[in-house]
């Protein structure tokens, strides 16, 4: 007996901290919900959302049903994570729009970087490109999707009402008016911006995404009367 309890205590020495084991369980389960959201991309660019059923993602993924569920509870949440690992970064360049005490004019020049990065990513990293693309092209706004839409249409909403607070903090530290009310102008750049993306993502022969849409955004600034501001 004595000599068992010494083995189990020797064995006992070899095995790793209580504490560790559910780093490593959580560990593998963040695998499993990137395998998951990477098998969503392309499977949603090759058929369209409302085409690919959930069990189909978890089988492509190796994954079970059951994993799929776990991670998320319909639909609509997989396909805002898949669209928030991609463009995070972009919503948080615009969401830094909203510092306080900065000056105006770097605002206005942020704003006008952030633009420019969202297209360079659009054409230049390939996870933004596929979830623009599906975004764009791949979604169907069916019932089961509404989570999806509500989603787009608050970020929409958070990006154009930044856009008019840094629009009219400019206005009033220049002493400059624009042609247009602010939020009017936020919206249009939005509009512009969004068909830029929306059309070379059909057809990218067309035109250069990147340098075609540096020149409209300087010609939408210079209608507003604020393009010399947009350079230090």
């Amino acid at each position: 007996m004595l000599n068992l309890l010494r083995l189990g205590k020797f064995q006992a020495s070899f095995l790793p901290p209580a504490r560790n084991m559910p780093r490593k369980t959580k560990a593998e389960a963040e695998l499993t919900r990137q395998r998951l959201l990477d098998a969503a991309e392309l499977l949603f660019l090759e058929r369209g959302v409302s085409r690919t059923p959930l069990h189909e993602i978890a089988a492509a993924a190796g994954a079970t049903r059951g994993a799929i569920y776990w991670h998320f509870k319909d639909k609509a949440e997989l396909f805002n994570a898949m669209m928030e690992r991609a463009t995070l970064p972009l919503e948080q360049a615009f969401a830094d729009l909203d510092r306080q005490g900065v000056d105006a004019l770097l605002r206005l020049r942020d704003l006008y970087a952030a633009l420019l990065g969202a297209l360079s990513a659009t054409v230049h990293d390939a996870r933004t490109q596929r979830v623009f693309a599906i975004a764009t092209l791949k979604i169907e706004f069916v019932s089961e999707l509404a989570a999806v839409f509500e989603r787009r249409r608050e970020c929409l909403q958070q990006a154009v009402a930044q856009t008019q607070q840094v629009l009219e903090a400019v206005c009033a530290a220049t002493g400059r008016a624009l042609p247009m009310p602010a939020d009017q102008a936020a919206e249009a750049l939005f509009v512009v911006f969004d068909g830029l993306i929306s059309n070379w993502l059909i057809d990218r022969s067309r035109f250069d995404l990147q340098q075609l849409g540096e020149q409209t955004l300087r010609v939408f600034f210079r209608g507003l009367g604020l393009d010399d501001l947009l350079s230090p």
